[in-house]
């Protein structure tokens, strides 16, 4: 998917838990993880994980796998 200004808004209005919820629940070959929209999700992921671990470990570990 390509990144136009909505969809990374939307993405930078997730909380991390729901950055993980989406990402680990989501069926195979979602657009939302394709392209610029999942390098963008997946950097956005990266980078909350390295400013708060912590807080980055709860959200894992309540969302579970």
């Amino acid at each position: 998917m390509n990144l136009t200004p909505q969809v990374k808004a939307y993405i930078d209005g997730l909380s991390v838990t729901h950055l993980i919820r989406n990402w680990r629940c989501s069926k195979f070959g979602d657009a939302w993880f394709q392209g610029e929209s999942g390098d963008y999700w997946t950097d956005r992921m990266r980078k909350l994980m390295k400013e708060d671990p912590q807080t980055y470990k709860k959200a894992s570990d309540e969302v579970g796998w």
